[in-house]
Formats: structure tokens, C-alpha cells, sequence
């Protein structure tokens, strides 16, 4: 059994997420994972689960917000 890093569960099904700067995590869930990793909206504060986009080093959710933070030639690909 491993601990989540996140909520500190000590859970026989946690799995390990190895991401590309090879940092190792341990997570009880998805939601953790998330929770953890996934990036956040540069203009609402929500986490992109998504495919998202990105502009000038800034994360957005959606075109919605990219334009919001002044990047226009975005759209959302759907």
C-alpha cells in the first residue's frame, strides 16, 4: 500500500504518476491527481482538465478566458 500525497490515504490501489520532468507522485485517485497536477486558468482560477489552451506562458480553460487576458486569436477546438 502507498500514501496519497494529497489526502494522505493509505490506499492498496494508489498508483504512481511519473511526469516529464521526472518527478515521481503517488495518488489514491484521480481526483488527487488532479487535484495536484493539472494546471490552472490563468484568468478564473479553475483547474484545465481539458485540453485548455495556452498563450504567452498563461494557461487558459477556454477561449473565453484567453480573450478575457487579451489573446484574441484563440478558440476553443472542440
Amino acid at each position: 500500500m502507498a500514501v496519497c500525497e494529497v489526502c494522505g490515504n493509505d490506499y492498496a490501489l494508489s498508483f504512481e504518476v511519473h511526469t516529464v520532468d521526472d518527478s515521481v507522485h503517488t495518488f489514491d485517485s484521480i481526483e488527487c491527481a488532479a487535484h495536484k497536477l493539472a494546471p490552472i486558468c490563468d484568468n478564473c482560477g479553475c483547474k484545465v482538465l481539458g485540453h485548455g489552451l495556452q498563450a504567452g506562458g498563461q494557461f487558459f480553460c477556454c477561449a473565453h478566458c484567453a480573450r478575457a487576458q487579451g489573446h484574441a486569436e484563440l478558440a476553443d477546438s472542440a
